[in-house]
């Protein structure tokens, strides 16, 4: 508990450091370090299995992705880019991999594109909003960042303390229908707290009330989504992702619940 307190307090300190003196272009680029990270170690989950993907270039790509709204366009949008890596992938399967598994070893080799770096390049999309000030996309940012992983430290903390009844015993035997309350409560008053707070940033109709409201959607995607990844991992036969994060574990481990959240909220605050 001490070690995730302690990451958790860094990885916020990180954050907020490079968002102060790097802006938005220190935002898009460590949401790009920490696409390709996660996608690495899904496509490590992905060997455990028996599969062999393509993974540097598929590292790549996923890094082009994620960048791509913010240096690519109009040129080239990430769903080309994921168009690409069909055709590519495509032609590299016939020669490169072993009969019996080059169909699983295309699909989640493409899969990994879509749901992590395409899914997080909408975060990217979310720091580029400069309406009504010329921060408010980095704010909006911290805003979906801050609902998403509080709502975890919610479910996590009134689990521990007072959870009783499971949730998804088959899927992640820990996680209890109190903890799911006690993560979304998290989630709105932080989302209505931040709305307060950062007014001066933020649309004038995104109100406390609005942030409360949105944040319980958000809340029930980042549980979904963590569930997502305990299946994943149970396919692979793992426990964490990885040992980047004391008390955390992996990059995937930290990124999981935004990878469902950071499109949705892309569209609110596009709507916004």
């Amino acid at each position: 508990m001490l070690k995730r307190t302690f990451s958790t307090l860094i990885l916020w300190s990180l954050v907020l450091v490079c968002l102060r003196y790097f802006g938005a272009t220190g935002g898009v680029w460590l949401i790009t370090v920490i696409s390709v990270l996660t996608l690495n170690e899904f496509y490590a989950m992905l060997r455990r299995m028996g599969l062999t993907p393509f993974n540097r270039l598929g590292l790549t790509l996923g890094a082009a992705i994620t960048l791509a709204p913010y240096y690519f366009e109009p040129y080239f949008t990430p769903t080309e880019l994921l168009a690409l890596a069909v055709i590519v992938f495509s032609v590299r399967i016939l020669g490169e991999r072993e009969p019996q598994n080059r169909v699983e070893t295309l699909g989640w080799t493409l899969f990994g594109l879509v749901y992590v770096p395409f899914m997080l390049h909408f975060l990217v999309r979310i720091i580029l909003i400069t309406s009504p000030h010329e921060h408010s996309g980095l704010v909006l940012g911290l805003w979906l960042i801050a609902v998403t992983k509080f709502c975890d430290s919610g479910a996590f903390l009134t689990g521990l303390a007072i959870g009783r009844h499971k949730m998804a015993p088959n899927i992640s035997p820990k996680k209890t229908w109190e903890g799911v309350v006690g993560g979304m409560l998290t989630a709105v008053v932080v989302g209505a707290t931040l709305a307060w707070g950062c007014r001066a940033y933020l649309p004038a109709n995104f109100t406390p009330l609005l942030g409360a409201v949105t944040a319980v959607p958000l809340a029930g995607l980042a549980i979904v989504s963590d569930l997502v990844e305990s299946i994943i991992k149970r396919r692979a036969d793992t426990k964490d992702t990885g040992r980047t994060i004391p008390g955390i574990g992996g990059m995937f481990d930290l990124t999981d619940s935004l990878i469902l959240t950071a499109p949705i909220g892309w569209v609110v605050f596009h709507l916004l």
